[in-house]
């Protein structure tokens, strides 16, 4: 069996697309079909949920709790719903910004420019770099408030530069791209007397650097990844095969007895690495990893939320597709797809089923995916945030187009919902219980891949969304801030590198040529890094 979502045709049928959108329409929904275009004022104190939530079929301007306004529109034609979206007042937060943004116009249902959409994401990632690059320049990441170097773990691993090389190869920024290759070989150095997360340094450095070198052919990059692996390894070696989440770079001890499934996901990087230097060793170990996590499922098929890495015994025993769990999935299928492993292959296959029979939950809003007892499948909680708004794209990826579909539009429905997506909120009531948003980009790949497999027009509108919520509210003279709470829109002073790596790629990749990347021959990792399939 192959993934149908990589072989299927882009474009669909124009009336069955037609017929399945209407079907994936909530009904409240459907009854507002012939509404008007209104405006919700801006008020102060709490938020009115219910005026706030995305109706897709209404043609309302939703307010984005800000003096300026969010445009949105619609357009029913050739079975295709068009959401248009744009910043009518086209003034930048932060006042005083270095440089201008160029804001999407208003589209109510015209069709978009690809084209320029992709140059004003290139500008924008131009201008959070060059904050980074005059601010923070050799450091991990910039504060974007304070316009101060922030460093992880008080020495630089140069987060930043790594995370971002391979999205401005794909954007062809050349002279920003060599730049940082330059600084990488001259001033990085693994060889630190530091206790690094060994999944977050995974994926963003150990997978950035193999993909910066499978873009280039920049052979340097490649040692510092084989360098980064060697010392990365001894986090794997516990009674379970289950790593360790802290590991020395220098000494190769580690700490930490608690992990969680997602964090023993490491298989495409170290997999890669293993296919790149000729050594299994590492394809050994991280395979490894993810079977004795599997290997602990429950009987009903489903993976808690935290696990000893010492005995094998759950700790935490909350089933979601969000965090703790998310990249666990993510990468059964996309080791299958990137290795041709039949193991990953099977367990992802046998997933699915309890994945939908326990998580899948259907409200008056739409479909979401909810959490559950993992012993017993028994549903605990009505949450969904950032972090689960991957899931669409993993359906995608595997095929599953009607609930990929139905559930990008309860994503959409929780950015509108306040303007951007909170990181933490109840399904069921839209309350939020964690109003942060951290320029977190999975609402943004999932719309990224859905167009891409599909041709659908209407997730270049809601992309248009997304770009116009992030310079409106996250734009800094510096670069982008995460929002301490997306109700009052009150910025922080962080920009994750991940904001390079993912956001802003997705975003581009969006709008960009599609032969930009080749899907035939390309999986992601789960910080969008793009590597290269081995059949």
């Amino acid at each position: 069996m192959k993934p149908i979502g990589i072989l299927r045709s882009a474009q669909d049928d124009g009336k069955n697309r037609q017929r399945q959108l209407q079907q994936q329409i909530p009904t409240g929904w459907q009854q507002k079909r012939q509404a008007t275009a209104k405006v919700e004022e801006t008020m102060t104190g709490g938020i009115n949920r219910r005026s706030m939530r995305f109706l897709g079929v209404v043609g309302t301007i939703v307010r984005v709790c800000g003096a300026a306004l969010l445009g949105s529109g619609l357009l029913l034609g050739s079975g295709l719903l068009l959401i248009g979206s744009g910043v009518l007042n086209a003034q930048v937060a932060a006042a005083g910004a270095a440089q201008e943004p160029t804001f999407g116009t208003p589209t109510f249902g015209t069709a978009i420019d690809r084209a320029a959409m992709a140059e004003r994401v290139k500008q924008e990632y131009l201008h959070g770099w060059n904050g980074y690059r005059q601010a923070a320049w050799g450091h991990d990441e910039v504060m974007p408030l304070t316009g101060k170097p922030h460093d992880w773990y008080g020495v630089s691993l140069h987060m930043t530069e790594i995370d971002g090389l391979d999205t401005m190869l794909l954007m062809g920024l050349t002279t920003e791209a060599t730049e940082a290759r330059e600084d990488l070989d001259k001033n990085l150095s693994f060889d630190q007397d530091i206790y690094v997360k060994n999944f977050e340094i995974t994926i963003r450095c150990l997978g950035g650097l193999e993909s910066a070198y499978e873009i280039s052919g920049d052979k340097r990059l490649l040692a510092l990844a084989e360098d980064l692996g060697d010392r990365l390894l001894p986090a794997f070696h516990s009674p379970t095969g289950i790593p360790y989440p802290f590991v020395n770079l220098k000494t190769g001890k580690v700490k930490g007895v608690e992990t969680d499934p997602a964090s023993s996901a490491l298989l495409p990087e170290f997999g890669t690495l293993s296919k790149l230097t000729g050594k299994p060793v590492y394809y050994d170990a991280a395979k490894r990893a993810m079977v004795e996590i599997w290997k602990r499922r429950s009987g009903v098929g489903l993976l808690g939320g935290a696990i000893n890495v010492d005995t094998g015994k759950w700790t935490d025993t909350t089933a979601t597709v969000g965090s703790g769990t998310d990249s666990f999935y993510e990468y059964l299928l996309k080791c299958w797809l990137l290795f041709g492993d039949k193991d990953m292959q099977t367990m992802w296959q046998q997933a699915t089923g309890p994945i939908h029979q326990y998580l899948e939950d259907e409200v008056r809003s739409g479909l979401w995916y909810g959490e559950a007892e993992m012993m017993t499948g028994k549903r605990t909680e009505q949450n969904y945030g950032a972090l689960d708004a991957f899931f669409p794209a993993l359906l995608a990826l595997d095929g599953d187009m009607s609930r990929a579909q139905r559930l990008q539009l309860s994503n959409f429905q929780m950015w509108t919902a306040y303007g951007i997506e909170p990181e933490v909120m109840n399904y069921a009531t839209f309350e939020v219980s964690d109003g942060g948003y951290q320029l977190r980009p999975e609402i943004i790949e999932s719309t990224y891949y859905l167009h891409h497999l599909t041709g659908d027009p209407l997730y270049e509108h809601m992309g248009q969304m997304y770009y116009d919520s992030l310079v409106r509210w996250c734009r800094t003279p510096n670069a982008y801030a995460a929002l301490s709470d997306v109700r009052t829109k009150a910025q922080k002073d962080d920009m994750e590198s991940f904001f390079f790596a993912e956001t802003l790629k997705y975003l581009y990749l969006l709008y960009a040529p599609d032969a930009t990347v080749d899907w035939r021959r390309t999986v992601f990792n789960t910080e969008a890094h793009p590597l290269k399939r081995f059949d």
